[in-house]
């Protein structure tokens, strides 16, 4: 079974990521379209779809779909072209510095 995990062209143009299970992304592009979802894209129809992947394990999906929410446009529209470099050039830190370890305690300097 699985879950699709789908990225929708708003008419507004904006994205909107969400997921399905089941085999067949067709009827929830339909809900979308029709109004059954109150929610973002309710106001923002019609929607088509811009990009699917289809994942056998459904934490595999939801871990995706989460990752996706947090990209900017400019990486969700390099996804839609399968732009990988495109992608990998906009992951990449803007400072080029790593960010310091969560573990680690901050250090305080004393006036």
């Amino acid at each position: 079974m699985g879950i699709h995990v789908y990225m929708l062209r708003c008419a507004d143009g904006s994205f909107y990521v969400g997921s399905a299970t089941g085999d067949d992304l067709s009827p929830r592009i339909e809900q979308h379209n029709a109004g059954h979802y109150p929610g973002y894209t309710f106001k923002r129809r019609p929607v088509v779809l811009a990009w699917p992947e289809h994942f056998d394990r459904i934490t595999d999906g939801i871990a995706v779909e989460r990752q996706l929410k947090g990209w900017s446009r400019a990486k969700k529209e390099a996804l839609i072209r399968s732009d990988w470099a495109a992608i990998s050039r906009l992951a990449q830190r803007r400072g080029g510095l790593a960010r310091k370890s969560l573990d680690q305690p901050l250090k305080l300097e004393a006036d």
